[in-house]
């Protein structure tokens, strides 16, 4: 059954790694597959010699589960995928009716919540995404109190799923289409949107309303404390509350992990419970009753910790290291009341078989691999060799009774030893996860794992439970302590070597490094242990790949209706601009800059140019200064910006100013020295315009110049403009990309940095027509997601949308 299992986890992690849906046709060639270990079990079987029966059975199980994960998987993507927003609803009025499906996020511009549609239920999808925003078009909205279970009649622009596509970055389609939401959108200002039930009744709204009471007395209990996300997030598993410096920090010690309700969490409260049940039940509730007679007291502490778990994994939002942790207990519990043995092994296995059959694309998240591996390494490294042998007695040949000290100094070793195998052990995962392992983490987790476990969840549970009197100073001292925990943490985050980063991996160094890790763990005896750490050494001491003496790699971030490009040369990096800000915490350079320079093992940046002030150029760039080391920025922007401020060196951008690193030529073009005095100019009239040159290939990037300012550049060096790829002006506007720039250019290669189905209409359809009657090939991000560029004796240009499709992509 493990084998089939593990099979089966293969087969559905498989499926999600594919470009498109197999046909009946393919899927049908695998149901011979099925048939494998009833064949080898019966009528094949004589026919095996005795030595490979077993290994044969083991093949053919795996071969099979694998199989039917892949085929199970298909079969659910199937239906997830079959309700879709028609391409002509995108973007029109429509008007719906559902309920609230989900807790509502509340944030600064409005609140953002599912709806499960009822009608029309012809047009649009069962379940959308819908934001409701407190401005629209410069007017003030007032955004009603939208609570879960509620049904409203609104009017809403829907747009099919779409996302950002960056290497290293967060799949938005991927995490809607499991999710079961297959359109997005927001409500219009219409006088008709009205609430027409307070509650629909159902088994999910009471779920949902009753996470957003506790959410709601939490944050009354804890009005304006900066940590009341973490409680909240304690109690119903609702991070979204959390800043984002907090996530930096928890992050960069290792405590992430806790900042939820985790297994751990659900484990502690499920036994206490069930410690109370049994105690209750074992003396009949005090009375004299003999209710173990009855039913024995461990069933009912088995019944009724499995029913604390599940209500407390409804709570937390039913996510993946709940859900593991559920089904554990579970077939736990029904082992004991089947009065049958089972291993560990088949507990882990079959939690893990039914977290894939309910959802396969959880093998698309950190969380899944962190959570299942995590159990998997504590049972490798401790199941039946952490308990020393007891001593015995002297007179008598049998085990002489424990002290109390004994006791604890044996739960202290164990405790030990299990966090030195998970940290360990789980360095080769969070390598190829995230490129990056805590090295301050086992003293972080050593002070946070009792601290949040068995002192601030259990009293947050009783807050949160509490008449509103005694609920405020409960999650006081709750919220006091995890205030005190974080200034602790934010004292470790800071170190120098707090973290260790290097390049996140290639699949096959990973499991070599796994190999060595699992060798370090084995147990006592086995030869030379320590060996294991020698396959560590490529995983932590890659470089980051760059490109030879005199040639270059440009990449063109998929960040939306905004710009931002990496351009790196054999020892040197820039980055010219940084993206658009999509909120107060969230912007181009936490979201997609910043993890993919990470994922690449780049810690630190050459220079940074930011072309103007314009939002969608420099909203992340603070983010991006504050996550690298950067030399220098080069900008068009006043000394007294923001940014300026914040750059180590800050230099304003001229015409005429120029360097070479490693063989690569840049150059300034635009703007005039002389127009800092304008101060009529716009920004966009004074952006930063760059020509970079190398091996005689070269890339023209104009930033948002207009009409004016390309006849200046005309007017002062037409030749100079000669380009091979140009960054269309302005993201294609109808008001750039003049004719006779775009004859003084040639480019072979248009770039349109451009937003998916952006306000503006970006590039216009005049603007990308002139490109193709000069025969220019153009490419745009909200098509091909990010764009990588090779100078090497020509430009290839690959699309990660192209190169990394899946089948969900739009």
């Amino acid at each position: 059954m493990r084998v089939a299992v593990i099979g089966f986890a293969v087969g559905a992690a498989g499926l999600q790694m594919q470009a498109s849906l197999p046909s009946l046709a393919a899927s049908s060639m695998l149901i011979p597959i099925l048939l494998l270990p009833a064949l080898v079990r019966g009528p094949c079987r004589r026919l095996l010699p005795q030595r490979a029966r077993c290994a044969v059975r083991t093949f053919a199980a795996l071969l099979a589960g694998a199989a039917l994960g892949f085929l199970w998987a298909a079969w659910l993507a199937c239906r997830a995928l079959a309700p879709q927003l028609a391409v002509g609803d995108e973007g029109r009025d429509i008007k719906v009716v559902g309920t609230i499906d989900n807790l509502p996020h509340r944030f600064s511009q409005g609140v953002r919540f599912n709806f499960a549609v009822e009608r029309p239920d012809d047009v649009v999808p069962p379940r959308i995404s819908l934001s409701w925003y407190s401005g629209y078009r410069d007017q003030l909205v007032d955004v009603p109190d939208v609570q879960p279970g509620q049904r409203w009649q609104l009017t809403v622009r829907l747009q099919r799923p779409h996302g950002n596509a960056n290497p290293y970055g967060f799949d938005y389609e991927a995490w809607l289409l499991e999710q079961g939401v297959r359109a997005t959108g927001y409500v219009r200002v219409a006088r008709d949107n009205r609430r027409l039930d307070g509650f629909v009744v159902g088994g999910k709204n009471l779920v949902e309303r009753g996470r957003a009471a506790l959410r709601e007395r939490i944050l009354a209990a804890l009005p304006g404390k900066p940590y009341a996300g973490v409680i909240v997030a304690l109690v119903v598993g609702d991070q979204r509350g959390i800043e984002q410096s907090d996530w930096q920090v928890f992050n960069r010690t290792g405590i992430g992990h806790l900042i939820s309700i985790s297994g751990l969490h659900i484990t502690m409260v499920a036994g206490l419970f069930a410690l109370a049940a049994f105690t209750l039940w074992r003396w009949s509730f005090f009375t004299r009753a003999q209710l173990p007679l009855l039913l024995p007291a461990q069933k009912v502490a088995a019944l009724v910790g499995a029913a604390v778990a599940l209500l407390y994994v409804l709570l937390a939002g039913f996510g993946v290291p709940a859900q593991r942790t559920l089904y554990m207990l579970l077939v736990v519990a029904a082992a004991l009341w089947l009065n049958r043995l089972t291993s560990i092994s088949h507990v882990l296995c079959t939690a893990l078989g039914a977290v894939l059959v309910i959802d396969p694309w959880a093998v698309l998240w950190p969380g899944f691999w962190l959570s299942f591996g995590a159990v998997a390494i504590i049972l490798y490294a401790t199941v039946g060799r952490t308990t020393p042998p007891r001593k015995r007695a002297a007179a008598v040949h049998m085990p002489a009774p424990v002290s109390w000290r004994e006791r604890f100094w044996l739960t202290l070793r164990v405790g030990a030893h299990t966090q030195y195998a998970i940290t360990l052990g789980l360095v080769p995962m969070t390598m190829l996860l995230f490129g990056q392992v805590s090295l301050i983490s086992p003293l972080a987790n050593a002070v946070a794992i009792p601290l949040i476990s068995l002192v601030v969840t259990p009293l947050a549970l009783a807050g949160s439970m509490l008449p509103a009197l005694l609920a405020a100073p409960v999650l006081g001292f709750a919220h006091w302590l995890v205030e005190v925990l974080a200034l602790c943490l934010q004292y470790f985050s800071a170190m120098h070597y707090a973290v260790w980063s290097a390049p996140q991996p290639p699949f096959w160094l990973f499991c070599w490094a796994m190999f060595g890790t699992l060798w370090l763990l084995a147990p006592r005896g086995w030869p030379v242990r320590w060996l294991g750490l020698a396959t560590w050494i490529p995983l932590l001491a890659a470089e980051p790949t760059h490109p030879a003496p005199a040639r270059m790699t440009v990449t063109a971030f998929d960040v939306g209706q905004g710009m931002a490009l990496l351009i790196e040369t054999s020892g040197h990096r820039l980055l010219y601009d940084a993206g658009p800000a999509y909120s107060v915490e969230s912007n181009a350079g936490n979201r997609v800059i910043l993890p993919y320079l990470r994922g690449r093992g780049i810690g630190a940046l050459d220079g940074m140019i930011v072309s103007h002030s314009d939002a969608d150029h420099a909203g992340g760039a603070l983010s991006v200064l504050d996550g690298v080391r950067t030399g220098w920025v080069l900008s068009s922007l006043a000394p007294n910006h923001l940014i300026a401020q914040a750059a180590r060196r800050h230099v304003r951008c001229a015409a005429g100013q120029s360097w070479t690193w490693d063989g690569v030529r840049f150059e300034i073009l635009h703007p005039a020295a002389a127009s800092y005095a304008d101060a009529t100019l716009k920004p966009n009239a004074r952006g930063c315009a760059l020509k970079v040159t190398a091996g005689g290939l070269s890339m023209l990037l104009a930033g948002d110049i207009e009409a004016a300012q390309e006849e200046q550049l005309l007017d002062a060096d037409a030749a100079r403009l000669r380009a091979d790829v140009l960054v269309a002006p302005h993201h294609g506007s109808g008001t750039s990309s003049t004719l006779p720039f775009l004859q003084a250019v040639r480019p072979q290669l248009a770039l349109f940095l451009v937003g998916h189905r952006n306000r503006y209409r970006h590039p216009k359809a005049e603007v990308v027509a002139r490109y193709r009657q000069l025969g220019v090939a153009c490419l745009r991000t909200d098509e091909s997601g990010a764009i990588t560029l090779h100078f090497a004796g020509q430009v290839t240009a690959s699309a990660y949308r192209h190169h990394h499709r899946r089948y969900w992509h739009k």
